[in-house]
C-alpha cells in the first residue's frame, strides 16, 4: 500500500519544541487543515460541519531527521519523567515502525471555499483547536469522531494514571505582550512545560518560537516567567 499527503497542518509551530505533548492540553490552540490540490472538493467534507471532533492521521515527520534515529522497540515517554522506558507500542512515541500519528482535534469551523492571503483559492479549510500537530505536518486521512464508539469512560491508561502530568504556573509581563499575540493560548501552551523532562536546570533560560515570535522564559518552583518575546518574522 502506497500513500500520500491528503492536506497539509498550519500551526503556530515552525519547530517541534513547544507542541504541548498531547491533543487537547492547549484546548484553544488554533491550527488549519488545508487540503492538496487533487483533494480540494467540498463534496468531501458534506456533513463534518455536524461532528465537534475529528480523528487526524498524520506523519511524525521529523522524527529522527538528522540523528539516524528511526524505529525504538523501547522508548521513554515524558510522563515518566524522560528516564523509564517501555515498549513503544505502549507509549505515543514518534520513533514507530511507520511513524503514523493520531489526533483528536475540536473542529472550530469550516471553510468549504477558503482563499490564501493572496486571494487564490485554496478549496475547503479546516480550523480546528487543540491539536499537537508541527506546522507543515503531512496528512494522510480524516474521519469524524464518534461518541459512542470512540469514548470509554473509566477505561485504564497505563502508567499515565500513576503519573499526573503537572502543569506550571504561567507569568507575562504585560510590557512583554505584543498586542497581536495571543496571550490566552500561549499562557495554555507554556503551563504544558515545554521543557525536556530531563532538564531541571532552574536558571536556564528555554527558548521556541510560537507563531511569528521567539519567545524566551525560565522555570524555578512550578513557575514559568517570560523574560522576551520578539519577532522573528
Amino acid at each position: 500500500m502506497q500513500i500520500e499527503p491528503i492536506a497539509y497542518f498550519h500551526s503556530p509551530f515552525p519547530t517541534k519544541f513547544g507542541i504541548p505533548r498531547q491533543a487537547g492540553l492547549a484546548p484553544d490552540l488554533p491550527g488549519r487543515i488545508v487540503f492538496e490540490p487533487g483533494y480540494r472538493n467540498p463534496d468531501a467534507l458534506r456533513g463534518l460541519e455536524d461532528f465537534d471532533y475529528i480523528w487526524i492521521i498524520w506523519e511524525f515527520s521529523q522524527a529522527g531527521k538528522g540523528s539516524g534515529r528511526g524505529f525504538q522497540p523501547t522508548v521513554r515517554p515524558p510522563r515518566l519523567g524522560g528516564n523509564e522506558r517501555v515498549g513503544v507500542f505502549a507509549s505515543r512515541s514518534p520513533f514507530r515502525p511507520n511513524r503514523l500519528g493520531l489526533t483528536s482535534a475540536r473542529i472550530g469551523r469550516i471553510e468549504f471555499n477558503a482563499a490564501d492571503e493572496k486571494g487564490q483559492p485554496v478549496g475547503p479549510v479546516i480550523h480546528v483547536l487543540g491539536a499537537d500537530l508541527m506546522d507543515g505536518t503531512p496528512i494522510f486521512d480524516i474521519k469524524p469522531y464518534v461518541g459512542y464508539a470512540d469514548s470509554h469512560p473509566g477505561a485504564k491508561s497505563g502508567f499515565v494514571d500513576s503519573n499526573a502530568w503537572k502543569t506550571l504556573e504561567v507569568d507575562i509581563p504585560e510590557e512583554l505582550c505584543p498586542g497581536d499575540l495571543d496571550i490566552k493560548v500561549l499562557k495554555e501552551v507554556l503551563a504544558q512545560d515545554p521543557r525536556p523532562q530531563y532538564k531541571e536546570e532552574s536558571d536556564q533560560v528555554y527558548g521556541m518560537e510560537f507563531g511569528r515570535f521567539d519567545v524566551r522564559f525560565t522555570v524555578r518552583e512550578g513557575m514559568l516567567s517570560v523574560v522576551s518575546i520578539s519577532r522573528v518574522r
